[in-house]
């Protein structure tokens, strides 16, 4: 039995969001639980589709003895503030001093978190674990798909290893993966040697995806090489939206073997750089894409239109208006849109009551370029608590609570409001208030991917929209100025600097 250290320190930065994430925010946690330290970590995190919730049930049912830390994960946005950043580093860092020693340290990262003092978020936080613990205990981590790996976090860390899907449904498995994978190392103690590749182009979100190719061409080869090498391999996309020189997709593994590890990453990343042109897609502008839903709707599946570029869950704001105005004034009927972050024009929905109408300026509250409020009358449909259990194969078992929330309704349009950021990805968060996703013949999702775990399989067709936003679906489209020269701003395209 072997006595290992837990904790995790979340956050994806979209360096372009109007927002940051201070440490209220972590306080306020989102789609995943709030700020916790110590013995509380443990009832929190369970059930959840986490890699440290899936590490955690793992390392016990192997007999570990384990040691919680810190927990603590807010909603993505711009940068974690420099108070944010060292205070929650700074416990989590008393507890490993004061509660040592271990025989191992589990990180469950995110791997895109930058900070107001600290491009490479994890990297520094790896290397200040690494001090603690000195040059022998293993420190392990589990880490996102969109992760922008760095020499550092590969320099500091024992083994890393990423989620292998997008959406994201393995995290939890990708945790119990690390489990066996240190209970393996704890019990035959081996030298481990890393190898990584950065891949010379940014790859959009939305074409990121693993179930469309290139991409789940690129993923099914992970299992594959690690069983020719026996290294321990991962494949990150990348977070196309952090303004520094480390942005971008990368292939990364860790084994026994420097030279096996070494051509699993760069076998890996020439199959990568080969499909580079194959990663494209065309987004529709909101009015074409409620023309091309109304068209294709085979009036019995609705017609799923992905706001990618308000994606709260990249950085969006959850509040931009231009797809909603789309549908009110194309007069659409049994539509249904959300979540719409405005936790003001949801406390007067409460406030007014079912039934009542309310004129109000909804969403728009961010200045976000070439968007604005929906200054308009509303009917409260429902008014609910916000607390509910999701079901979906991306967010289920995550316990949200998102008051005050409301369904209004303006014409034949739904609109799901909510009193925290949190990307549409799950069908409870619509029957929370009443709306049967199934029955509608257009569904408005803020969110870029994830929503596809649990929604595709209801829709006729799944368009995406480029409404004004935060996220910004083109990389070449954004304001970089500090990527490292040369990195291909998309697919086949110009190169930065």
């Amino acid at each position: 039995m072997a006595r290992i250290a837990v904790a995790g320190f979340r956050h994806e930065t979209n360096s372009f969001s109007p927002t940051l994430a201070t440490y209220d925010e972590f306080e306020r946690g989102y789609s995943w639980p709030p700020l916790t330290r110590g013995e509380d970590m443990i009832e929190a995190l369970r059930g959840y589709n986490l890699g440290i919730s899936g590490f955690l049930a793992a390392a016990e049912g192997l007999g570990h003895a384990i040691v919680p830390l810190i927990w603590g994960s807010a909603s993505p946005s711009g940068p974690v503030t420099e108070d944010a950043y060292e205070r929650i580093v700074g416990l989590l860092i008393e507890d490993l001093e004061t509660g040592g020693p271990f025989d191992a340290v589990y990180l469950g990262l995110h791997g895109a978190m930058v900070a107001e003092h600290v491009d490479d978020g994890e990297g520094e936080l790896l290397a200040r674990v690494r001090r603690v613990v000195g040059p022998d205990v293993p420190v392990v981590a589990t880490l996102d798909y969109h992760t922008n790996m760095t020499a550092r976090m590969m320099a500091q860390a024992t083994a890393l290893l990423g989620y292998r899907t997008y959406p994201h449904v393995d995290m939890a498995a990708t945790g119990e993966r690390m489990a066996a994978f240190l209970d393996g190392l704890l019990r035959a103690p081996r030298p481990l040697y890393g190898a990584w590749r950065q891949n010379p182009f940014l790859i959009p979100l939305t074409d990121g995806c693993t179930t469309v190719q290139p991409t789940a061409r690129i993923v099914a080869r992970l299992p594959e090489l690690e069983a020719e090498t026996g290294a321990l391999l991962s494949f990150a996309a990348g977070f196309p939206a952090a303004d520094f020189a480390d942005c971008g997709a990368s292939v990364y593994a860790f084994g026994p073997d420097r030279a096996a590890a070494t051509h699993a990453v760069e076998r890996l990343a020439e199959e990568i750089e080969a499909a580079e042109r194959e990663w494209h897609s065309t987004p529709l502008t909101p009015d074409e894409a409620v023309r091309e839903a109304l068209r294709l709707y085979d009036g019995r599946r609705p017609v799923v239109l992905a706001d990618v570029q308000d994606n709260p869950g990249a950085g969006g704001t959850a509040d931009t208006m231009g797809l909603l105005k789309a549908l009110v004034a194309a007069g659409v009927e049994d539509a249904a849109l959300g979540l719409v972050y405005d936790p003001h024009v949801a406390t007067i929905a409460h406030r007014c009551g079912e039934g009542a109408e309310v004129r109000v300026s909804l969403g728009g509250k961010h200045g976000v370029p070439g968007d604005s409020s929906l200054d308009a009358t509303f009917t409260v449909d429902r008014k609910v608590d916000g607390r509910f259990t999701c079901t979906g194969p991306f967010y289920g078992g995550a316990r949200m609570e998102l008051a005050p929330m409301a369904c209004l309704r303006i014409g034949g349009v739904r609109v799901v409001v909510a009193g925290k950021k949190v990307q549409a990805a799950d069908r409870e968060m619509f029957r929370h208030v009443g709306i049967a996703p199934e029955q509608q013949r257009i569904l408005a999702l803020k969110s870029s991917v994830h929503f596809r775990a649990d929604f595709e399989p209801i829709a006729a067709a799944v368009l995406l929209v480029a409404a004004p936003g935060p996220m910004v679906m083109d990389p070449a489209r954004l304001p970089f100025t500090r990527l490292r020269p040369g990195l291909r701003l998309s697919p086949g395209g110009a190169a930065f600097g």
